[in-house]
């Protein structure tokens, strides 16, 4: 299994998840707010599901998701780093990395997931297998799609995935 580094920035230390993570996973995930844009609240086995499945990433592919947490008090924020979707968009976009994050109500709007992305960006980008990155933003989202400018992601084109109308994009 990889060593999952630790990244940090002024405000934020982002770590491997640890079971501990779990019930505060959960309840990001069952935040109506925050899964606006990235689909309805998840049920505890959905949530335990996507749980394993960051283990597993960084077990199988050597890069993944990150718990991002507070450096002041350790409280769970939320995460953000690199997975395989493998949702049949295409080889442009399935054989590549996405990026993804996902902060609590609680941590938006205070520049934290800027801080975060930023920081998991600058740590695939020193790696060896480091190349083109996507993301999948749904249409309206207006934060997420200027921070994904701002790292250098460039619209691909637009679909229709789960009924929503979203915008893939490439890095690289």
């Amino acid at each position: 299994m990889a060593d999952i580094p630790v990244l940090r920035t002024q405000r934020l230390i982002l770590r491997g998840m640890v079971l501990a993570d779990f019930p505060a996973f959960v309840s990001l995930w069952q935040e109506p707010e925050v899964v606006r844009y990235i689909g309805q609240p998840r049920t505890e086995a959905e949530s335990w599901s996507g749980f394993l499945r960051i283990a597993g990433s960084w077990a199988l592919e050597g890069f993944g998701q990150w718990a991002i947490t507070d450096a002041a008090d350790g409280a769970f924020l939320g995460q953000a780093g690199f997975f395989r979707g493998a949702r049949g968009l295409g080889p442009d976009f399935d054989r590549v990395p996405e990026c993804g994050w996902v902060l609590t109500g609680a941590a938006q709007g205070r520049g934290l997931g800027r801080e975060a992305v930023e920081v998991v960006h600058g740590w695939l980008d020193a790696q060896g297998f480091a190349g083109p990155t996507v993301a999948m933003i749904e249409v309206g989202h207006e934060a997420s799609l200027k921070l994904a400018t701002r790292l250098g992601y460039r619209p691909m084109r637009e679909i229709e995935d789960d009924g929503d109308r979203v915008t893939l994009l490439r890095r690289g």
